[in-house]
């Protein structure tokens, strides 16, 4: 049976497990190394155990000439095993990371859709069990095994011999357990100061603006200082508790190896083992401890190691051989919506308790529609729109596209025909035209510039100081809120998609550009392309036919935008400004201010 053939692999296997599993073979061929290896470790004893019994009492030099030059060959040979060994290892784990890091990528990818998943690190851990994987401390795993046989010949010495070095492996083996007792929880702790302080760094180089411009510097400085002196602390009691028992067995191990060459000594006056056999149990003893002494020296990156398998393994969870979606036809543009209920993200039983983000939506648009989704803050507008575009699953009900649920799709195919923009936008590290294009190499320059028109931001990449191919690599400098917003729009329409989800798309507007979104979605609505906007302000609905109240999750009104307008609203006073929220709006224009279908 081949280890790696996908069909044999049992289905409990994790997505990590699997692909150790697929490197059965290599492992294999580590063993088959390490047995070589642990062989050829017993030159030495062997040589001396010759070396004083037969050539000094023989005096002949011819015989120690030989047996000289037969070590340097089997030392050869024992250095290019272990040689291949730690290639070999260090093979397995480049290819694990090229088999999983693009897996451990769009993991992570998912994870920054919750909150409560955002610190994930898949790709962080993938490299933590990879160099482990190069580290001493998988050999010391392998020479492990050939203990009791370095056991088993000390007893051939001499049975006091043998007794007490297995006792001595006893007391070192127990120092290692004790070494996982004492360090386990801490170690656990400082991973999770240590995550804590990589969140918090790189929140507050992205707010550095806010943070530098109000005068928080040093104060995020000092709670930054402060999580990073709790992960340091913990590390530090894990070295020192470590570094103790680490100095204790090797201290121990020496003193092992001295007395069993002074136990060797004490019978050889008695005539009951021979000068040679004195050397070479004490060599021997001391062999026979050095794989628990390097395990307990590796101690600590085993723990990093176990902990990274988990992490990735729980983020990386999911069927084994799930079947891939047939492919579809493309999709036209008819989007139903039944009966929605989501929760809000969390684990355990505590979710059972949390209020419905949404509940009871229900609505269906056809090719050409455009909607509008209104509501004050913390309706549901920015989780209805992952729900509309895949990025989120309903608790309960459907979201259907051309009849077929996102997860009858694969994931990159029903993609390339959405258009998406998200409440908060940033453009990737690459040019202009790379992020229109959604750094897709297939899209040609034509249809980057059709996009760009279409959204209106053609004149401005033309103003940038290498136009299409500014590059943003260094950071968005170049660019201000409004524009990264437009440029954001144009990769959204990218080839007219018949699926058009827009976020807030004029939170960062000027007049220009709210005049530019609007003729945005009427070119999109006219080629057939069915847009929903996520609104905050009148001028995003400006270009719908189609008009959806939300009010704390609850589908207050859907229906004709003018049908919707005149239950709700009545003329807008004078001193409305034009551009206020439309939720701030239709309150206002409200007799009763408040008052929507089904208040009471």
């Amino acid at each position: 049976m081949h280890p790696g053939k996908p069909g044999l692999i049992p289905p409990q296997f994790n997505t990590v497990r699997r692909e150790l599993f697929r490197s059965g073979w290599a492992f294999l061929a580590v063993g088959l190394f390490s047995a070589a290896v642990n062989l050829l470790m017993l030159t030495g004893p062997l040589f001396m155990l010759q070396v004083y019994d037969r050539v000094l009492a023989s005096h002949s030099v011819a015989t120690l000439a030989a047996l000289f030059l037969l070590v340097v060959v089997l030392y050869v040979f024992l250095g290019v095993f272990d040689l291949v060994r730690s290639r070999i290892l260090s093979r397995i784990g480049v290819r694990l990371d090229a088999e999983l890091s693009g897996d451990a990528n769009r993991a992570w990818l998912r994870s920054g859709l919750f909150p409560s998943q955002r610190g994930a690190r898949p790709l962080n851990d993938l490299s933590v069990i990879r160099q482990f994987l190069s580290s001493p401390g998988i050999p010391a795993l392998f020479d492990l095994p050939w203990v009791p046989a370095y056991l088993f010949l000390l007893y051939v010495i001499h049975p006091v011999i043998g007794l007490l070095a297995t006792g001595a492996a006893v007391v070192v083996v127990a120092l290692t357990v004790l070494n996982e007792l004492v360090t386990k929880g801490k170690i656990t702790q400082a991973l999770d100061w240590e995550l804590k302080d990589l969140r918090f760094s790189e929140s507050i180089h992205r707010n550095a603006e806010a943070i530098l411009g109000m005068g928080m510097g040093g104060k995020v400085t000092d709670r930054w200082q402060n999580i990073r002196f709790n992960a340091m602390g913990m590390l530090q009691v894990v070295d020192s508790r470590s570094g103790l028992i680490g100095a204790i067995t090797k201290a121990f191990r020496l003193l092992v190896q001295s007395a069993l060459l002074a136990a060797g000594a004490y019978y050889a006056i008695l005539q009951e083992i021979t000068p040679g056999a004195m050397i070479a149990g004490s060599i021997l003893g001391g062999r026979a401890l050095v794989p628990i002494d390097q395990m307990v020296g590796n101690w600590k990156n085993f723990q990093r190691a176990r902990a990274a398998y988990h992490r990735l393994s729980s983020v990386m969870a999911g069927p084994q051989e799930a079947d891939k979606p047939i492919d579809l036809p493309l999709p036209a543009g008819n989007l139903s919506v039944m009966k929605l209920v989501k929760m809000p993200p969390a684990e355990g039983a505590s979710r059972a308790e949390l209020r419905p983000i949404l509940q009871g939506i229900e609505f269906e648009l056809e090719p050409g529609d455009g909607l509008g989704v209104v509501g004050p803050s913390a309706s549901g507008k920015s989780s209805l729109a992952k729900l509309l575009v895949g990025l989120w699953q309903p608790d309960r009900g459907s979201v259907r596209l051309d009849g077929a649920s996102y997860d009858q799709w694969e994931r990159d195919a029903i993609g390339r025909h959405i258009g998406y923009l998200p409440q908060t936008v940033e453009l990737l590290p690459g040019t202009v035209r790379d992020n229109i294009a959604r750094f897709d190499s297939g899209i040609s320059d034509e249809q980057v510039v059709e996009a760009a028109k279409l959204a209106g931001v053609h004149e401005l990449v033309l103003r940038l100081p290498d136009g299409y191919s500014t590059d943003l690599s260094q950071g968005m400098q170049v660019l201000s809120g409004g524009q990264v917003q437009r440029i954001a729009l144009a990769r959204a329409v990218l080839g007219n998609p018949p699926l058009v989800v827009l976020d807030e798309p004029n939170s960062n507007l000027d007049a220009e550009g709210d005049a530019a979104l609007a003729r945005a979605i009427e070119i999109l609505r006219k080629k057939k392309s069915c847009v929903v906007v996520m609104a905050h302000r009148p001028s995003a609905i400006a270009a719908v036919n189609k008009l959806l109240m939300l009010k704390d999750g609850l589908q207050v009104e859907f229906g004709d935008k003018k049908e919707v307008l005149r239950k709700v609203t009545r003329p807008v006073p004078e001193n409305v400004p034009p551009r206020a929220p439309i939720t701030a709006r239709m309150d206002m224009m409200r007799p009763d201010k408040v008052m929507l279908k089904g208040d009471s």
